[in-house]
């Protein structure tokens, strides 16, 4: 079986997987079109393999580091899920509060990448708190494909109060001296724009890749924005122009970066969709704007 390369891939199967990953076509007729694909030495089963996430091999932050304490807590959801699980973590040996960050998981909850970047971000010296939406269905199965069937079933905008929830929790944890930022991925990026809505006092919010608020919800943002795009996403960028005019109409401070011939879901290091050169910029971009304003 020939070990397959990301320069093997067609645009066409990154274009595939991201109708898979979204749920805009079932695992049957992805297999069956993801099948087209597989010519001469390179088969369909290497073709699956490659395509989908390896986190065994992706962990950047280990649970056990010693720089960081990390581990599982319970908050109260009461206008979402009831009780949310998700990962709390923080630097090690911690002797002031520090601010926090919300991590929001993509379209198939708290799956080891992102919990791999609520670590970097306590390394990066914030508290941060990655929530599992899938709580109340049992949390993440294990596996990505169970994961997002599992977060269908659930109202968006209720798993929105989860993530509200979340930020409310952080605020006011004995650690934390209240200054909230959000960072989201896909799914997440749209928590992310929505807790700009809906939170007066959040201090900044980072979608990366996220769908954009109706026209009225952008209305109310006041919540400094740092907007991370993928050059090849043109269905998650076709709303980003309108959301601008809006932003710069009220004078709601944003920067946005679209990162030329990548991906959506550049930022995941676990999928041949990772590039190394985007995400390593898009995230110190990202701890920058934090910095900034988490004051």
């Amino acid at each position: 079986m020939k070990k397959i390369t990301k320069e093997d891939i067609s645009q066409e199967i990154f274009d595939l997987y991201d109708d898979y990953a979204h749920n805009k076509i079932e695992r049957r007729q992805f297999i069956e079109k993801l099948s087209v694909f597989a010519v001469g030495t390179i088969t369909l089963p290497s073709l699956l393999s490659f395509i989908t996430p390896d986190y065994v091999n992706s962990i950047t932050i280990q649970p056990d580091d010693p720089r960081i304490d990390s581990d599982y807590i319970t908050y109260e959801s009461p206008k979402g899920g009831g009780k949310i699980k998700g990962l709390l973590s923080k630097p090690a040996k911690i002797n002031k509060k520090l601010p926090g960050v919300i991590v929001v998981h993509e379209n198939r909850g708290l799956n080891p990448y992102i919990e791999d970047v609520g670590r970097r971000t306590a390394v990066d010296g914030f508290i941060s708190l990655a929530p599992d939406a899938l709580t109340p269905l049992g949390g993440y199965p294990g596996n990505d494909d169970e994961g997002r069937e599992m977060q269908k079933k659930r109202d968006r905008y209720e798993m929105l109060e989860d993530f509200i929830a979340a930020y409310y929790y952080l605020k006011n944890h004995q650690d934390c001296d209240g200054n909230i930022g959000v960072v989201g991925f896909c799914f997440g990026g749209w928590i992310a724009n929505l807790m700009a809505v809906r939170i007066p006092s959040l201090k900044a919010a980072v979608p990366f890749y996220g769908g954009q608020p109706t026209a009225e919800e952008a209305e109310q943002i006041k919540t400094p924005l740092l907007l991370q795009y993928a050059g090849l996403d043109t269905r998650v960028n076709a709303g980003w122009p309108a959301f601008e005019t809006i932003l710069n109409q009220n004078k709601v401070e944003n920067t946005a970066h679209i990162y030329p011939n990548v991906n959506h879901g550049f930022h995941n290091n676990t999928t041949p969709r990772y590039d190394e050169k985007a995400a390593t910029l898009a995230w110190a971009r990202t701890i920058d704007f934090f910095k900034e304003n988490l004051k």
